[in-house]
């Protein structure tokens, strides 16, 4: 099944360069250290990985994941290539209670 109004999917730029490629952040800074490694990706190239993410909740196939007092949870796995190499990448999504759009929770390379 595709994302749920994937074309309305909510990416912040924040959530991008301040946790999944922030190299300093207490909880997602090895997730930076990844994109860094293996795709060469850094908080200079949010818009990148944005551009990436916004293409795949549009088109890629999402899996259901839990549902709780928040909302409902969705993942997508997909693979990244740029100019330093290629990665499997999980992006994870919540529609929230009362909202019909997902919003990217976390994006990390498996």
């Amino acid at each position: 099944m595709k994302l749920p109004n994937g074309h309305r999917a909510i990416i912040p730029t924040e959530k991008i360069e301040k946790y999944c490629l922030n190299p300093i952040h207490k909880v997602g800074g090895h997730k930076a250290y990844l994109f860094e490694k293996i795709l060469g990706l850094t908080s200079d190239n949010a818009d990148m990985l944005q551009k990436y993410l916004s293409e795949i909740a549009r088109t890629e196939e999402a899996v259901t994941g839990k549902q709780d007092e928040y909302g409902q949870r969705y993942v997508i796995d997909f693979n990244m290539t740029t100019h330093k190499g290629s990665a499997k990448v999980r992006s994870t999504w919540i529609i929230r209670i009362r909202e019909d759009f997902p919003r990217l929770t976390s994006c990390y390379i498996l």
